[in-house]
């Protein structure tokens, strides 16, 4: 990061400078006490259940002489030694997780960057780190910390960029309206991608037509690079919402697809399970062969999706391919893990409908020597679609070539339903607890596990229980 100084600061968050002065200096900005030390400003946020300004004292402890506060009560008085014996920079401000987006904005127009934006139902953050590595085969790139892509996260991911950084790829997640807005006006993208309109957080918007129009929001703050009055809009054409009339706009729009339509036409998808794919991508009236060891059929869309950010920001195609072979998939995404006796997949960052049946389906294409085996639990924020997406997705497993289909979870017996009858063997438990108290006389050597549930399931418990195989 690079130095902010304190009037910077201030006037980026129109606050109020209550000890300090203008000429002082930060070197990094830190919102967990635990990480803060000296050079770094502390973002006192005061949440639902826990408020960060009681951690005041403990941070200054640490060295930390700068911190950004929306009140003084209950903690000021405890510093009060501190403050009058060393020079404290205290601002004060309305809101401070308002005012730590509105300095990240303004840290970031400071930087000569290309800025792109990521956002989607699924894949945003594999999408994410496919043109992260694309890109840092030419350019010094940057992305989201971890999964950082709320109001807290990105803006904290983002002064993590200095003068050398020359790209940033940043995730926005959101599950009402107003937060990709929020969002993207803290970016002003330059290029932005949304990989797909499906059901995550339907519960809140209350259709898909719901979910494009807050995924839209991003466009709204689409702005030109350097030399171009136009930024670019890249989305594929597959998806009945994100079409190139209901997506116009003041910007350049880039479609990847599988017809004629479409700048990147995808064709000839050879899936190969856990070993990756590969496909052919027509684009600039040249057919290429590109190929990704990450696995899923559906990462063909991904990656073209990645290497139309890529060959935009002026990379050849064998930079594109080398950067997304080097690809590694951020979370728990369709993972690879090997035991003494099993093979799993772990794929327990988080689940929805279009996800568990492209996880079912590197399940089904994977080489093993024993069983197929997936364990799949509740997907969350479904509404009144859940219990029709949950037999849905057991409909699609029951038609696999798999041996066994265990549903985990109160929501996942209509998996279990619409799974039984069929195929694969079938059973179900109301809660992961009954589950690995019963999960050996499923598994035997040679087997291939998928595990798969929302986020907030747990699941990777399961995951951890089978390494000990």
């Amino acid at each position: 990061m690079n130095k902010i100084t304190i009037e910077e600061i201030i006037r980026a968050t129109e606050g109020t400078l209550i000890s300090g002065q203008n000429e002082n200096f930060i070197t990094g900005v830190k919102h967990d006490s635990r990480e803060c030390g000296e050079g770094d400003m502390f973002v006192a946020i005061k949440g639902e259940n826990q408020d960060g300004h009681k951690y005041i004292p403990q941070v200054m402890g640490k060295g930390c002489r700068t911190v950004l506060v929306s009140h003084t009560e209950g903690w000021y008085e405890d510093v009060s030694d501190i403050i009058s014996e060393e020079e404290i920079n205290i601002i004060k401000v309305e809101d401070t997780v308002y005012a730590l987006g509105q300095l990240a904005s303004y840290y970031l127009s400071t930087l000569d960057v290309l800025k792109i934006a990521v956002t989607g139902s699924v894949g945003k953050t594999s999408v994410r780190d496919m043109i992260y590595y694309a890109l840092s085969e030419k350019y010094v790139c940057g992305r989201n910390l971890k999964n950082y892509n709320n109001f807290i996260g990105l803006p904290i991911s983002i002064f993590q960029f200095d003068d050398e950084t020359e790209a940033v790829v940043l995730e926005m997640g959101m599950d009402k309206f107003g937060e990709i807005d929020r969002l993207a006006g803290i970016v002003k993208p330059h290029i932005a991608v949304i990989t797909n309109i499906g059901m995550s957080h339907i519960e809140n918007l209350g259709s898909r037509d719901g979910i494009f129009k807050a995924k839209m929001e991003v466009a709204d703050h689409i702005t030109g690079y350097k030399d171009s009055d136009q930024g670019m809009l890249i989305f594929p054409c597959d998806d009945e919402f994100l079409t190139r009339e209901r997506t116009a706009g003041d910007y350049r729009q880039i479609i990847i697809g599988e017809d004629g339509r479409s700048e990147y036409i995808i064709s000839d998808v050879d899936d190969f399970g856990l070993e990756g794919i590969q496909f052919t991508l027509e684009y600039r009236e040249e057919s290429h062969k590109m190929k990704l060891d990450i696995p899923g059929r559906h990462n063909a869309v991904n990656a073209a999706l990645a290497t139309a950010v890529a060959s935009a920001a002026g990379l050849t195609t064998e930079e594109i391919q080398a950067g997304l072979l080097k690809t590694e998939l951020t979370g728990s995404r369709l993972r690879k893990i090997k035991t003494g006796k099993l093979s799993i997949i772990d794929d327990t960052y988080n689940a929805n409908p279009d996800s568990m049946k492209s996880a079912l389906r590197v399940l089904e294409l994977s080489r093993t020597e024993g069983k197929k085996i997936a364990v799949l639990s509740d997907m969350l924020e479904l509404g009144e679609e859940s219990e029709r997406q949950h037999y849905g997705v057991g409909l699609f497993a029951g038609g696999l070539k798999i041996d066994t289909v265990i549903a985990v979870g109160e929501r996942s017996e209509k998996i279990a339903e619409g799974a039984a009858g069929r195929e694969p063997q079938v059973a179900y438990y109301k809660n992961k607890e009954d589950f690995l108290r019963d999960i050996d006389r499923f598994v035997s050597n040679g087997d291939i596990i998928l595990v798969k549930g929302s986020r907030g399931m747990k699941m990777e418990l399961v995951v951890e229980r089978l390494k000990e195989f």
